[in-house]
Protein backbone atom coordinates (compact mmCIF):
# COMPACT_ATOMS: atom_id res chain seq x y z
CA UNK A 1 0.00 0.00 0.00
CA UNK A 2 1.05 3.61 -1.20
CA UNK A 3 2.49 5.38 1.93
CA UNK A 4 1.76 9.27 0.54
CA UNK A 5 -2.09 10.20 -0.86
CA UNK A 6 -2.31 13.55 -2.50
CA UNK A 7 -5.75 14.95 -2.55
CA UNK A 8 -7.28 17.54 -5.22
CA UNK A 9 -9.34 19.99 -4.32
CA UNK A 10 -10.74 21.63 -7.61
CA UNK A 11 -11.62 25.05 -7.60
CA UNK A 12 -12.55 25.69 -4.16
CA UNK A 13 -12.60 29.15 -4.82
CA UNK A 14 -16.03 28.77 -6.77
CA UNK A 15 -17.26 25.75 -5.68
CA UNK A 16 -17.03 25.63 -2.39
CA UNK A 17 -20.60 27.42 -0.90
CA UNK A 18 -22.00 24.01 0.75
CA UNK A 19 -18.89 22.70 3.31
CA UNK A 20 -17.85 20.03 0.49
CA UNK A 21 -14.32 21.00 0.85
CA UNK A 22 -14.83 18.90 4.45
CA UNK A 23 -14.84 16.05 1.56
CA UNK A 24 -11.23 16.08 1.23
CA UNK A 25 -10.61 16.66 4.62
CA UNK A 26 -12.06 13.83 5.40
CA UNK A 27 -9.98 11.93 3.13
CA UNK A 28 -6.56 13.51 4.33
CA UNK A 29 -7.75 12.99 8.17
CA UNK A 30 -9.13 8.47 7.58
CA UNK A 31 -5.53 8.70 5.53
CA UNK A 32 -3.43 9.93 8.57
CA UNK A 33 -5.75 7.84 11.25
CA UNK A 34 -3.94 4.99 9.32
CA UNK A 35 -0.56 6.06 9.26
CA UNK A 36 -0.50 7.55 5.55
CA UNK A 37 1.24 10.94 4.54
CA UNK A 38 -1.89 12.99 3.25
CA UNK A 39 -2.01 16.29 2.17
CA UNK A 40 -4.56 18.68 0.08
CA UNK A 41 -3.66 20.38 -3.03
CA UNK A 42 -5.69 22.83 -4.11
CA UNK A 43 -6.52 24.26 -7.01
CA UNK A 44 -7.76 27.76 -7.62
CA UNK A 45 -9.33 29.02 -10.45
CA UNK A 46 -6.09 30.89 -11.80
CA UNK A 47 -3.99 27.68 -11.36
CA UNK A 48 -3.36 24.86 -14.33
CA UNK A 49 -5.11 21.83 -13.26
CA UNK A 50 -2.34 19.01 -12.77
CA UNK A 51 -3.79 15.47 -13.62
CA UNK A 52 -1.11 13.76 -11.13
CA UNK A 53 -3.11 13.61 -7.96
CA UNK A 54 -4.19 10.64 -6.44
CA UNK A 55 -7.89 11.57 -5.72
CA UNK A 56 -9.97 15.02 -6.61
CA UNK A 57 -12.70 16.14 -4.87
CA UNK A 58 -15.56 19.08 -6.53
CA UNK A 59 -18.13 20.73 -4.28
CA UNK A 60 -20.91 22.77 -5.26
CA UNK A 61 -21.61 26.47 -5.87
CA UNK A 62 -24.20 28.55 -7.54
CA UNK A 63 -24.73 29.80 -10.90
CA UNK A 64 -22.16 31.80 -11.92
CA UNK A 65 -19.50 29.57 -10.21
CA UNK A 66 -20.67 27.00 -11.97
CA UNK A 67 -20.27 28.87 -14.91
CA UNK A 68 -16.66 29.65 -14.27
CA UNK A 69 -16.06 26.38 -13.25
CA UNK A 70 -17.25 24.77 -16.61
CA UNK A 71 -14.50 27.16 -18.57
CA UNK A 72 -11.83 27.06 -16.09
CA UNK A 73 -11.79 23.02 -16.66
CA UNK A 74 -12.57 23.06 -20.77
CA UNK A 75 -9.25 25.34 -20.72
CA UNK A 76 -7.67 23.30 -18.18
CA UNK A 77 -8.26 19.55 -18.93
CA UNK A 78 -6.16 17.99 -16.31
CA UNK A 79 -9.04 16.45 -14.19
CA UNK A 80 -10.12 15.04 -17.53
CA UNK A 81 -7.03 13.42 -18.46
CA UNK A 82 -7.06 11.55 -14.94
CA UNK A 83 -10.52 10.83 -15.42
CA UNK A 84 -9.08 8.73 -18.62
CA UNK A 85 -6.25 7.43 -16.53
CA UNK A 86 -8.74 5.69 -13.72
CA UNK A 87 -8.19 8.03 -10.99
CA UNK A 88 -11.14 8.48 -8.75
CA UNK A 89 -13.01 11.86 -8.75
CA UNK A 90 -15.84 12.75 -6.37
CA UNK A 91 -18.14 15.45 -7.68
CA UNK A 92 -20.81 17.26 -5.40
CA UNK A 93 -24.17 19.07 -6.23
CA UNK A 94 -22.89 22.11 -9.17
CA UNK A 95 -19.79 19.13 -9.63
CA UNK A 96 -22.00 16.68 -10.84
CA UNK A 97 -23.80 18.68 -12.95
CA UNK A 98 -20.34 20.70 -14.63
CA UNK A 99 -19.42 17.07 -15.34
CA UNK A 100 -22.31 16.28 -17.34
CA UNK A 101 -23.04 17.06 -20.79
CA UNK A 102 -24.65 20.13 -19.71
CA UNK A 103 -26.60 22.33 -17.63
CA UNK A 104 -28.75 25.32 -17.00
CA UNK A 105 -27.01 28.59 -14.92
CA UNK A 106 -27.70 32.20 -15.11
CA UNK A 107 -30.57 31.43 -17.84
CA UNK A 108 -29.54 29.88 -20.13
CA UNK A 109 -28.07 26.36 -21.20
CA UNK A 110 -24.24 25.71 -20.37
CA UNK A 111 -21.83 23.05 -22.09
CA UNK A 112 -20.37 20.57 -19.44
CA UNK A 113 -17.15 18.74 -19.94
CA UNK A 114 -18.76 15.13 -20.45
CA UNK A 115 -17.42 13.06 -18.34
CA UNK A 116 -20.44 11.95 -17.06
CA UNK A 117 -23.47 10.61 -19.58
CA UNK A 118 -25.80 13.17 -17.75
CA UNK A 119 -27.77 16.24 -18.96
CA UNK A 120 -29.04 18.38 -15.89
CA UNK A 121 -32.22 20.72 -16.57
CA UNK A 122 -34.03 22.77 -14.01
CA UNK A 123 -36.99 21.09 -11.63
CA UNK A 124 -40.28 22.49 -11.19
CA UNK A 125 -39.45 23.69 -7.73
CA UNK A 126 -36.25 23.17 -5.81
CA UNK A 127 -35.21 19.82 -4.36
CA UNK A 128 -34.24 20.82 -0.64
CA UNK A 129 -34.27 17.87 2.17
CA UNK A 130 -32.64 14.62 4.09
CA UNK A 131 -31.84 12.24 1.39
CA UNK A 132 -31.70 8.35 1.94
CA UNK A 133 -30.73 6.27 -0.67
CA UNK A 134 -29.73 2.31 -1.20
CA UNK A 135 -26.83 1.82 -2.91
CA UNK A 136 -25.22 -0.04 -5.50
CA UNK A 137 -22.15 -2.64 -5.31
CA UNK A 138 -19.62 -2.50 -3.82
CA UNK A 139 -21.51 -0.23 -1.13
CA UNK A 140 -24.11 -1.83 1.33
CA UNK A 141 -24.67 0.82 3.83
CA UNK A 142 -27.36 3.50 3.27
CA UNK A 143 -26.27 6.82 2.05
CA UNK A 144 -27.44 9.56 3.81
CA UNK A 145 -26.92 13.52 2.95
CA UNK A 146 -29.17 17.18 2.42
CA UNK A 147 -30.10 18.12 -0.96
CA UNK A 148 -30.60 21.95 -2.05
CA UNK A 149 -30.67 22.04 -5.92
CA UNK A 150 -32.49 23.24 -8.21
CA UNK A 151 -31.42 20.76 -11.32
CA UNK A 152 -32.70 17.80 -12.60
CA UNK A 153 -30.72 15.39 -13.93
CA UNK A 154 -31.20 12.35 -16.48
CA UNK A 155 -28.41 9.86 -16.80
CA UNK A 156 -28.04 8.67 -20.88
CA UNK A 157 -26.81 4.84 -20.92
CA UNK A 158 -23.34 4.91 -20.07
CA UNK A 159 -23.93 6.39 -16.68
CA UNK A 160 -25.25 4.30 -13.86
CA UNK A 161 -27.23 6.08 -10.88
CA UNK A 162 -25.31 5.84 -7.41
CA UNK A 163 -28.11 5.00 -5.35
CA UNK A 164 -32.14 4.55 -5.27
CA UNK A 165 -34.02 6.98 -3.51
CA UNK A 166 -35.97 5.67 -0.06
CA UNK A 167 -36.48 9.52 1.23
CA UNK A 168 -35.91 12.69 -1.18
CA UNK A 169 -35.79 13.83 -4.46
CA UNK A 170 -32.07 12.69 -5.63
CA UNK A 171 -31.77 13.51 -9.52
CA UNK A 172 -35.08 13.80 -10.80
CA UNK A 173 -38.26 12.55 -9.50
CA UNK A 174 -37.61 10.53 -6.34
CA UNK A 175 -35.93 7.20 -7.78
CA UNK A 176 -32.43 7.41 -8.84
CA UNK A 177 -29.74 9.69 -6.51
CA UNK A 178 -26.29 10.81 -7.81
CA UNK A 179 -24.01 9.43 -11.07
CA UNK A 180 -21.44 6.06 -11.20
CA UNK A 181 -19.54 5.85 -14.41
CA UNK A 182 -16.42 5.15 -15.06
CA UNK A 183 -13.73 6.56 -12.24
CA UNK A 184 -16.28 9.16 -11.55
CA UNK A 185 -18.72 8.95 -8.26
CA UNK A 186 -21.23 12.07 -8.46
CA UNK A 187 -23.57 12.83 -5.98
CA UNK A 188 -26.38 16.04 -4.79
CA UNK A 189 -25.40 15.25 -1.33
CA UNK A 190 -23.98 17.54 0.86
CA UNK A 191 -23.32 16.82 4.30
CA UNK A 192 -20.38 16.70 3.68
CA UNK A 193 -21.46 13.54 1.96
CA UNK A 194 -17.80 11.55 3.12
CA UNK A 195 -18.78 12.60 6.85
CA UNK A 196 -21.76 11.31 6.77
CA UNK A 197 -21.23 8.49 5.03
CA UNK A 198 -17.63 6.27 5.73
CA UNK A 199 -17.95 3.43 3.73
CA UNK A 200 -17.96 5.77 0.84
CA UNK A 201 -14.96 7.79 1.79
CA UNK A 202 -12.94 4.43 2.60
CA UNK A 203 -13.98 3.30 -0.78
CA UNK A 204 -12.72 6.39 -2.71
CA UNK A 205 -9.58 5.97 -0.13
CA UNK A 206 -9.32 2.34 -0.92
CA UNK A 207 -9.14 3.22 -5.07
CA UNK A 208 -7.02 6.18 -4.41
CA UNK A 209 -4.25 3.70 -3.20
CA UNK A 210 -5.05 0.89 -5.28
CA UNK A 211 -6.13 -1.65 -2.68
CA UNK A 212 -9.37 -3.75 -1.82
CA UNK A 213 -10.91 -1.62 0.88
CA UNK A 214 -11.09 -4.97 3.17
CA UNK A 215 -7.61 -4.12 3.29
CA UNK A 216 -7.63 -0.79 5.38
CA UNK A 217 -7.49 -0.51 9.08
CA UNK A 218 -10.61 -0.72 10.58
CA UNK A 219 -11.63 3.07 12.13
CA UNK A 220 -13.77 2.75 15.02
CA UNK A 221 -15.14 6.41 15.03
CA UNK A 222 -17.92 7.02 18.16
CA UNK A 223 -19.28 10.01 16.67
CA UNK A 224 -19.50 9.14 13.18
CA UNK A 225 -21.60 6.35 14.42
CA UNK A 226 -23.98 8.46 16.26
CA UNK A 227 -24.40 11.11 13.75
CA UNK A 228 -25.31 7.88 10.95
CA UNK A 229 -27.72 6.89 13.18
CA UNK A 230 -29.18 10.60 13.92
CA UNK A 231 -29.52 11.15 10.00
CA UNK A 232 -30.83 7.83 8.96
CA UNK A 233 -34.27 7.77 11.54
Amino acid sequence: MAKQLTIGLILPDVLGTYGDDGNALVLRQRARMRGLDAEIRPFLLTDDITDDCDVYTLGGGEDTAQILAAERLTSSPGLQRAADRGTPILAICAGLQVLGHSFNAGGREVKGISLLDATTTPLSSRAIGEVITTPQAPLTAPLTGFENHMGGTVLGPDAQPLGRVTRGVGNLDGTAEGVVQGSVIATYMHGPVLARNPELADLLLARALGVDPAELTPLELDVVDELRAERLK
